[in-house]
């Protein structure tokens, strides 16, 4: 049986990536904050959502992929890409 897990075992391969964009954000930007501005892009997750993110415990839609390229100014290729 297959299972959707990195080979490191996480549920995404970019949830490090957006902490990391996240933290070197200016001005500083909290898990609360992004989850509000995922929201403006219609995007309905909260804190909670975030930090299973940036953990890799929960898997993250294209859609979601799309609101945080807009919000970092990023494009898909450098979210994805699992070199930081």
């Amino acid at each position: 049986m297959f299972k959707n897990k990195a080979q490191n075992g996480r549920n995404n391969i970019c949830g490090k990536k957006i902490e990391i964009l996240r933290k070197n954000f200016k001005p500083k930007m909290s898990q609360r904050i992004l989850a509000e501005k995922c929201q403006l892009f219609g995007v309905d997750v909260d804190k909670n959502a975030i930090q299973r993110i940036e953990s890799g415990q929960r898997f993250i839609t294209d859609i979601e992929i799309k609101c945080f390229c807009e919000i970092f100014n990023v494009t898909a290729d450098e979210l994805l890409n699992e070199n930081y």
